[in-house]
């Protein structure tokens, strides 16, 4: 039983792992930088960052991964399976962690709450990345330019400032977007408002 929250755990072992969320110990440490972790798996994956070893490649696309399990995740994004289903509605997942997620709609439950404002999350990082709005921090930095950022999705977005990368791409024309969003106000031009109310999310794929 943990004493700082009260979980239970099968073994010792993954109690002394949950302990290191409310000590903030990290004993893992790189020796390339000064990056430290709470679980060695965690150290063995940022290693990537050094090496570049990314062995596990995808049948169906150009994208390699450091870990068997990364690249099982990701090749679900092919076969469309979503093997994690909710037991409260029809709706399935390809990763638990979302599955975890999608089930606080059933259950309300949001237990990590905001210390400045009256937000609360149903998961710790999710709070944790809340917090960054009142703390400031930016972790996430361009190693091409000073900008840096909360969120490791709007530093990947901001990257493509430098790479020219379009993933988004236009059905209909031969237009290509660095953003989503980019791409869904460019669809307006083809079908305009529609009358029924129909989304553009719903009548074209948007990449995911």
């Amino acid at each position: 039983m943990c004493n700082f929250c009260g979980k239970a755990f099968a073994s010792r072992e993954y109690l002394k792992i949950h302990s290191r969320t409310h000590t903030g110990e990290r004993p893992f440490k790189c020796n390339l930088c000064d990056k430290a972790f709470s679980q060695r798996g965690t150290l063995t994956c940022h290693m990537i960052v050094h090496t570049g070893e990314e062995q596990f490649k995808c049948n169906s696309c150009d994208k390699a991964f450091a870990k068997r399990q990364y690249l099982k995740i990701h090749t679900r994004t092919h076969t469309g399976e979503k093997p994690f289903k909710c037991n409260l509605c029809d709706k399935a997942f390809s990763q638990r962690g979302t599955l975890t997620c999608h089930m606080t709609v059933h259950t309300g439950e949001e237990q990590f709450k905001c210390n400045s404002c009256d937000k609360a999350f149903a998961k710790r990082q999710y709070l944790k990345i809340h917090t960054r709005i009142h703390t400031g921090e930016r972790p996430f930095k361009c190693n091409l330019c000073d900008k840096a950022f909360s969120q490791q999705g709007s530093l990947s977005c901001h990257m493509r400032t430098h790479t020219g990368e379009k993933p988004y791409k236009c059905n209909l024309c031969d237009r290509a977007f660095s953003v989503k969003a980019n791409l869904q106000s460019h669809m307006g031009i083809h079908i305009g408002e529609d009358s029924a109310g129909v989304r553009i999310s719903q009548i074209i794929q948007i990449p995911s």
